[in-house]
């Protein structure tokens, strides 16, 4: 990989790509990237989640500074070189009136399901999306996990999404399955790709974009991006796998 560093953009996804799910960076990832991949490419991290909980994740406002670009909420809130840029909002977009009733609907059919546990927040609300969470994102570490297997079987995420599909037909609307306990809401066209609307306004593009993350395959919040026609998709299983990966990418082994 010989290309300058203004001209090589390297995106990550930060669940399961750059930290292991909802836990903190490690040291080791931090000195990697920051020592070893900053001098050789322009950096850029996309998360569903906001930026609060990008900062538990990734040391603070540190990365904020250290990232070239920084896209909480898909990307729907944008930051480059530590400024905010610009953000939009679905509240705007959608309308009380819609907004209203599809919460509505959501607490209704959570409200109705049998689960293991519940716990509580099961709606999340963020700048560009909804985040539905069937068991409650105040649920501990453990059953995170729980929940995360008890899903793989029962595909409760998924079934809440083939229920809304059908109930807000009328509503232009993408479900997005993410992490180990929730999905992602947002109007069409507002997933990870959003973020390469900013990076398109760069004056001098880019001439490679490499995005990493491991919910690639469809329904997952990382498809779109990783398969869209402007980035070189890379699929990963951790984030050693991501070190893996990036060491062999720009030949730091």
């Amino acid at each position: 990989m010989d290309l300058p560093r203004d001209e090589l953009l390297l995106l990550f996804d930060v669940d399961g790509t750059l930290t292991a799910p909802r836990q903190a960076i490690t040291d080791e990832m931090k000195t990697f990237l920051y020592q070893s991949v900053l001098p050789r490419a322009t950096l850029g991290v996309v998360g569903g989640s906001d930026l609060d909980k990008m900062c538990e994740q990734l040391n603070g406002q540190e990365f904020l500074h250290k990232f070239d670009y920084v896209f909480p909420e898909n990307g729907l809130v944008q930051y480059e070189a530590g400024r905010e840029m610009g953000r939009m909002s679905i509240s705007q977009h959608l309308g009380e009136d819609v907004l209203q009733r599809f919460i509505n609907y959501c607490l209704h059919y959570i409200a109705d399901l049998e689960l293991p546990i519940k716990r509580g927040t099961f709606i999340e609300f963020r700048n560009g999306m909804l985040n539905v969470s069937p068991i409650g994102r105040n649920c501990s570490t453990a059953e995170r996990q729980a929940f995360d297997e008890y899903d793989r079987t029962h595909r409760v995420r998924q079934q809440m999404i083939d229920r809304l599909r059908g109930q807000f037909a009328d509503v232009d609307l993408t479900y997005s399955i993410g992490g180990q306990i929730s999905f992602d809401v947002f109007p069409t066209g507002w997933d990870k790709t959003f973020c390469l609307r900013h990076i398109a306004k760069r004056p001098k593009p880019f001439r490679q974009i490499h995005f990493f993350g491991d919910k690639t395959s469809p329904g997952g919040n990382d498809y779109e991006i990783y398969s869209h026609a402007d980035t070189i998709g890379h699929r990963v299983t951790s984030p050693d796998d991501t070190r893996k990966q990036l060491s062999e990418l720009l030949q730091l082994c």
